[in-house]
């Protein structure tokens, strides 16, 4: 009875150092594989250009910094006919032409609005 628990005994601990083994072997690959990852990443870096020096970056033009030009526009008025118009017969060729309009100030929300809907502001009753 001794021989077979011995036995036994045995084949777990082989069992439990083959699945070290594994374990180790695992590892080494994942290292080998990280390994290799940073060794190929550094192969491409090189390969890049270098960063552009301080005379390769842009300019501010001449006139100093461009600026955004707010205006409200207004679409042309589609021309009058008797028969309908196919978008190949409007001007622009169908894309709506617009111009300036008279009135150049930003629309306001009304005061002790909250300037969107659902928000949470007070009612109106």
């Amino acid at each position: 009875m001794n021989q077979a628990l011995n036995t036994e005994w045995m084949d777990m601990a082989a069992g439990r150092g083959a699945l070290a083994a594994g374990v180790i072997a695992a590892g080494v690959v994942v290292v080998a594989v990280l390994i290799g990852a940073f060794w190929l990443g550094a192969r491409v870096k090189r390969r890049e250009s270098p960063p552009p020096t301080p005379e390769e970056q842009p300019r501010m033009p001449e006139g100093g910094p461009v600026r955004e030009v707010r205006e409200n526009r207004e679409p042309d008025e589609v021309p009058r006919s008797d028969t309908r118009l196919t978008p190949h017969e409007l001007p622009g060729h169908g894309n709506s032409p617009t111009r300036t309009g008279p009135a150049q100030e930003r629309p306001r929300w009304n005061e002790g609005s909250s300037g969107s809907f659902g928000s949470g502001g007070p009612g109106r009753g």
